[in-house]
């Protein structure tokens, strides 16, 4: 930039300012560590001081769960509408999901397909936060229920990751009908043992937490993940009552019977691993009236 010289009184010219491009440094917020990003990355973007888990972009979720190569994506055309012409402080909705899906480059805040996982043939599904917040609306609902429908076809596990700020409040009801929608197609899924795995991120709250994320046969959740339908505060401004510290995060929950184990990031591929293992073929034959056996019990 230009500078005036005290010394001589002449204008002369210096190097322009370097600026730190975005991403290179992160502040984790527990712990207060300033943390070098290409460090955090190779770290599973898990601070190296307190544990803290950082939000993972669905992308590197797929690659860091998912056999190389294996995993193959549905549903591209399957995108929300804006059926109720919703307005909020002067943006319309089909305006903001222009600019999410620009942002993101993702059409939507649910990706799902066919993959392996350790060799195991799974349907996978997980919530993109970073579209929206990984709100639901129509069109995630009918992504979901998609999925479910195939692995019951298939014969297949289903595996969900669930990262959301709750139903989708620009689609109204019909953000809210896709929480019966997706429960009944677990229903289905049920019907011929074939597992569903459920995994808890930080945060899967709202009507995702009330519905099929909390109905898997088994329920992960990553470390200190949020997990509840209604935010703490305002919980405590309906009872008034202060909650219990911790109130609402996996080790809280998991106290409580309502998950069944907090896995750490850097070993939930061998985790879902051997729980698929475990699991063996998805579901029985009919038997003899056409009714499925239920679902298979470990050796």
């Amino acid at each position: 930039m230009a500078w005036w010289s005290r010394d001589r009184g002449v204008q002369t010219v210096t190097d322009e300012k370097k600026s730190v491009p975005k991403g290179i440094w992160h502040k984790c917020e527990p712990c207060q560590e300033i943390l070098f990003g290409p460090d955090l990355e190779e770290n599973q973007r898990v601070c190296p001081k307190c544990d803290h888990h950082f939000p993972m972009p669905t992308q590197e979720r797929i690659r860091l769960i998912v056999d190389e190569g294996s995993f193959v994506e549905e549903d591209f055309a399957v995108e929300s509408g804006d059926p109720l012409g919703f307005r909020v402080d002067g943006k319309r909705y089909r305006d903001r999901l222009r600019a999410a899906k620009k942002n993101t480059t993702i059409p939507e805040a649910y990706r799902a397909g066919a993959a392996r996982i350790g060799g195991h043939e799974v349907e996978i599904g997980l919530f993109a936060f970073e579209f929206m917040g990984g709100s639901m609306g129509s069109a995630v609902g009918e992504r979901i229920t998609r999925q479910l429908e195939r692995a019951h076809e298939r014969r297949r596990p289903a595996i969900i990751f669930s990262a959301s700020g709750g139903a989708r409040m620009q689609e109204g009801i019909l953000s809210l009908m896709q929480m019966a929608k997706t429960s009944a197609a677990l229903a289905r899924l049920r019907q011929d043992g074939t597992p569903y795995i459920s995994v808890l991120l930080n945060p899967t709250t709202g009507g995702v937490a009330a519905s099929f994320a909390m109905l898997g046969d088994l329920i992960f959740a990553e470390p200190k993940a949020l997990i509840g339908f209604a935010g703490p505060r305002v919980i405590e401004q309906t009872i008034r009552q202060k909650l219990p510290d911790g109130f609402q995060r996996s080790e809280f929950l998991l106290e409580h019977g309502i998950i069944d184990v907090i896995v750490h990031r850097k070993e939930l591929r061998d985790r879902l691993i051997r729980t698929l293992a475990w699991f063996g073929s998805p579901g029985r034959p009919p038997t003899a009236n056409g009714q499925p056996t239920g679902r298979p019990k470990p050796q």
